[in-house]
């Protein structure tokens, strides 16, 4: 098993539709296609600025870049997120993400069975 932990640094103006955008159309077609999601936060607002940042599980990095492949080909998902970029606008969204999207690839340290996953 492999996880994921995906973090954006947000405007906390940006997180009803950050939220929206990620029930509504990431997180369907990443569960389509097999994706395991752990789990999503958000902190406190320090300075002006949310850290969102997701859990997902996957059985390998292998079965990870299967699944992305899949999720990028899906014609209808990327249409979907293009829309809402052009619907919150790509320029405001550059000015409300802050700082660059991270992607860190983690192992468990604890047996999954002692954890509340199994």
């Amino acid at each position: 098993m492999i996880y994921r932990r995906k973090t954006y640094l947000i405007d906390p103006q940006l997180l009803s539709d950050f939220n929206d955008h990620f029930n509504e159309t990431l997180l369907p077609t990443q569960l389509k296609y097999g994706s395991r999601l752990v789990g999503r936060w958000v902190t406190k607002d320090i300075n002006g600025v949310l850290e969102v940042f997701a859990i997902w599980e996957y059985d390998s990095f292998d079965n990870y870049e299967h699944i992305e492949s899949q999720v990028k080909s899906d014609e209808e998902h990327v249409k979907r997120v293009q829309a809402w970029f052009d619907k919150i606008g790509r320029e405001k969204l550059k000015s409300l993400i802050k700082g660059s999207i991270k992607d860190e690839f983690i192992e468990m340290t604890t047996p999954r069975e002692k954890t509340i996953l199994e």
